[in-house]
C-alpha cells in the first residue's frame, strides 16, 4: 500500500459513496474499487461492507482508518520536517471553495502562491460552500473559503475577505412577482426554493422561524447556483449570496426582492485550523492571504 491508497480509503471512510469519492478525487469508481480490493487483500480482512444501497465499515475498517489516519498524519509531519531549512518550498497544499470563490477571490492569491513556490502541488477541489467545513474537519482540504459558521469551531482561524448580503431573488420574466410594485408577500404560499443545508439556510430558518411562518418549499436544492436556475425558471423564490448572484450568467433572469428586516450577511474567510499552520505550505500560502486581504 502507498499513501495515494491511504488518502483514498480514508476520503471513502468520510463519504461512504464509491462515486462521490471517485468524482471529487479524480478517479475512476473501478479504479477506486480495485484500490479497496487490494488493501483489503493486503490487511487480510473486509474492509467494508457494501450493498446496491450502503457502504458501512467493518471493524476492520474502522480500526485501519485510525491507521491510514496517522500514517498520512506522520507522512505529511515527515515532508515538512524535510523541507525546513530549504531555500525550494516542496510538499502539496489542498483548498476547498465554491466555484464563484475561484473566480472572485482566489485568482491573485493562487498566482502569487504558484509563482513563488512552483515546486508546491496545489489540488484545488470546488462544490458547495455548505460542505466546506465539513472538508476541512475531515482533514480533506487544508485551507478553505467559506462564509462563517454563527459558532465557530475551537481552534479555527479565519481570514475575512468580504462580506456579502443575503438577497431574496424571485423570476423577472413572470408576470405578477411577489413583491411586485412593493405588494406584501404571502409568504405561506409563495413557493420558495431553498438549500438542503448549510449557513444560508440556517439563516432563512431563523428568519422564518421568528415571523411565526410555516415556508411554502417547493424545492430543496444543493448549490446556490442551483437556487438561481430554478428561480430563474419561475419555480419560486430563493435566498443566495449577493457574490454569487453577480456572478451568475443569469442574473438578468431575476430580480431583487426588498425584504425587511435583511438577512444577516455572510462573512466569507479563508479558513484553516491551528494545526495545520505546522505545515509550511498552509504557513506560507496563509501569509500571501493576510497580505492579500490587507492591501
Amino acid at each position: 500500500m502507498n499513501i495515494q491508497e491511504l488518502k483514498l480509503f480514508k476520503h471513502l471512510t468520510t463519504t461512504l459513496h464509491f462515486g462521490r469519492t471517485s468524482q471529487a478525487c479524480n478517479i475512476t469508481p473501478s479504479a477506486l474499487t480495485r484500490t479497496i480490493q487490494r488493501l483489503e487483500e493486503e490487511v487480510g480482512k473486509k474492509l467494508f461492507i457494501r450493498d446496491n444501497r450502503s457502504v458501512s465499515l467493518t471493524q476492520a475498517g474502522q480500526r485501519f482508518r485510525t491507521y491510514a489516519e496517522e500514517t498520512i498524519r506522520n507522512w505529511q509531519q515527515l515532508t515538512n520536517d524535510l523541507t525546513i531549512g530549504e531555500e525550494i518550498l516542496r510538499g502539496e497544499i489542498s483548498l476547498y471553495c465554491s466555484v464563484t470563490a475561484v473566480y472572485s477571490i482566489l485568482p491573485q492569491m493562487l498566482k502569487k502562491y504558484r509563482k513563488l513556490y512552483p515546486q508546491v502541488h496545489i489540488t484545488l477541489q470546488t462544490g458547495d460552500q455548505a460542505n466546506a467545513l465539513e472538508k476541512l474537519q475531515n482533514n480533506e482540504a487544508d485551507v478553505i473559503v467559506a462564509a462563517l459558521p454563527d459558532k465557530l469551531p475551537p481552534q479555527l482561524k479565519f481570514i475575512t475577505v468580504i462580506e456579502t448580503p443575503l438577497l431574496f431573488i424571485a423570476p423577472a420574466h413572470f408576470g405578477n412577482n411577489p413583491g411586485e410594485q412593493g405588494a406584501a408577500i404571502d409568504w405561506q404560499t409563495v413557493p420558495m426554493i431553498m438549500a438542503e443545508r448549510g449557513l444560508g439556510r440556517q439563516r432563512l430558518d431563523s428568519w422564518f422561524k421568528e415571523r411565526g411562518i410555516q415556508p411554502n418549499i417547493y424545492a430543496q436544492v444543493a448549490g446556490n447556483e442551483a437556487i438561481i436556475t430554478m428561480v430563474s425558471l419561475g419555480c419560486g423564490i430563493g435566498v443566495v449570496p449577493q457574490l454569487v448572484l453577480d456572478r451568475s450568467p443569469m442574473r438578468d433572469q431575476v430580480v431583487i426582492l426588498e425584504v425587511i428586516p435583511a438577512l444577516t450577511p455572510f462573512a466569507v474567510s479563508v479558513c484553516t485550523f491551528q494545526k495545520n499552520m505546522a505545515n509550511p505550505t498552509v504557513q506560507s500560502f496563509w501569509q500571501i492571504a493576510e497580505r492579500e486581504v490587507g492591501r
